[in-house]
């Protein structure tokens, strides 16, 4: 089963803050039958420690390691925000990536993450577009197939 599919994908999506955009990218992954709802409470949670947030408009919520009980199946949820919403003080987030993961599946979802931040062109293509398979493509290739453009 893959880890991410467009019908995890929110193209368009509007938050009135980083926790309501956290909530839905939760959601996404309970209606993707990955996680339980009480997974949500722990994204909740686990931001109100410890900000999930990489830099270049991107942040990636996840649970805490309690909430793994909670985890059924390894997925990841995109939330693309193109107005953005606040994370951080003078920090805006434009795609916001919610984990759940059982093993180590979301590690190629995670490298090719931080291969966008190296990149700010490929990341805006992702801000910006209507076609929830250019994310999935982006976010779920080998690094034989990197050749962004």
């Amino acid at each position: 089963m893959k880890v991410l599919t467009a019908d995890m994908i929110v193209l368009g999506a509007q938050a009135v803050d980083k926790m309501d955009a956290i909530k839905q990218a939760g959601e996404s992954l309970v209606k993707a039958g990955c996680v339980a709802s009480g997974y949500v409470d722990g994204m909740l949670a686990r931001e109100r420690v410890m900000s999930t947030y990489l830099g270049s408009g991107i942040a990636i919520p996840h649970g805490e390691f309690a909430d793994l009980r909670s985890v059924y199946r390894t997925g990841v949820s995109v939330l693309q925000l193109v107005e953005g919403v606040e994370w951080e003080p003078g920090e805006r987030v434009y795609l916001v990536v919610g984990l759940a993961s059982t093993n180590d599946e979301h590690v190629k979802v995670l490298s090719n993450l931080l291969d966008l931040l190296q990149a700010p062109e490929n990341l805006s293509e992702l801000i910006h577009t209507t076609n929830p398979m250019i994310i999935v493509e982006r976010l779920t290739r080998e690094r034989s197939e990197k050749g962004w453009n």
